[in-house]
């Protein structure tokens, strides 16, 4: 039977080969491992000011201790934000100055 209630756990991760450190868990218990992953972003969302170049989050069964060492290369990152396409030049209006109605 597997675990009854599961926590995120948020990590923060550095860019050198040390391990990710625990910095928060998150309040909530989820019931599930899916219910648990649905809400790691707004996790990660309220931790994002955390002293590191990388924040995660993970969902572990609650109480359980770090079984292994997470990695900075273990942790999948976003893909890269896609590149927006090559804008025309911007134009400027071909406006001409109104003629004055007094002259």
């Amino acid at each position: 039977m597997g675990p009854a209630l599961f926590v995120i756990a948020i990590l923060g991760c550095g860019e050198a080969e040390a391990p990710c450190r625990q910095v928060a868990t998150a309040d909530a218990l989820y019931t599930t491992r899916a219910a648990c992953s649905a809400a790691t972003p707004a996790a990660i969302e309220q931790h994002i000011d955390a002293a590191y170049p990388v924040v995660v989050a993970e969902c572990r069964p609650a109480g359980q201790r770090i079984a292994q060492q997470v990695m900075p290369s273990d942790v999948q990152l976003p893909d890269a934000p896609r590149t927006m396409p090559a804008s025309t030049p911007a134009r400027r209006a071909n406006a001409k100055p109104a003629k004055s109605l007094g002259a």
